[in-house]
Formats: structure tokens, C-alpha cells, sequence
């Protein structure tokens, strides 16, 4: 029971930091370079307008669909490593 309890805090452990490194990237996209870093990403253009605007309307939806994905893929992977993968 020991043993299972140990990892059950490890898995946790893992997904908690998995998460908050999501929500990071996400907030540093969305909030970051689309509200608060715009100015100084104003001179960058991508596809006829300045990165910040970019951002602030696809960039950040993009990343949080590659986040989305890249969730799923790490969990599958951490699942396996814990043994608690379905079949």
C-alpha cells in the first residue's frame, strides 16, 4: 500500500507540473504577448500585421489547441511510466 500511495504523490506530482507548465505557456501567449508585450512586438510583422496583434487574436488560439494536444500525448506517456494507462 506503501508503494502505491508513493506513486499515486509522484503521478500527481508529474501532472501538477505538466499542468502549470501548460498554463504558463498559455498565459505567456495569450496574456503576455497579446495584451502586455504588444507594443514592443509591434515592429515584428506576421502575415501582414505586428506579432502582438497576431497574438492576441490566432497566436494564442493556436498554441492553446498545441497545448491541448501536447497535454494528451505527455499523459498518455506519464500513464504508461505509472502504470495507469488504459488498454
Amino acid at each position: 500500500m506503501s508503494d502505491h500511495q508513493h506513486d499515486a504523490q509522484g503521478y500527481w506530482r508529474a501532472n501538477v507540473r505538466i499542468i502549470l507548465t501548460c498554463l504558463v505557456i498559455w498565459a505567456l501567449c495569450s496574456y503576455g504577448f497579446g495584451i502586455i508585450l504588444r507594443p514592443m512586438l509591434s515592429s515584428i510583422q506576421l502575415g501582414g500585421t505586428d506579432l502582438g496583434f497576431w497574438f492576441a487574436q490566432q497566436g494564442s488560439i493556436l498554441t492553446f489547441i498545441a497545448i491541448i494536444f501536447f497535454y494528451s500525448w505527455r499523459m498518455n506517456k506519464l500513464d504508461e511510466e505509472f502504470g495507469v494507462h488504459e488498454e
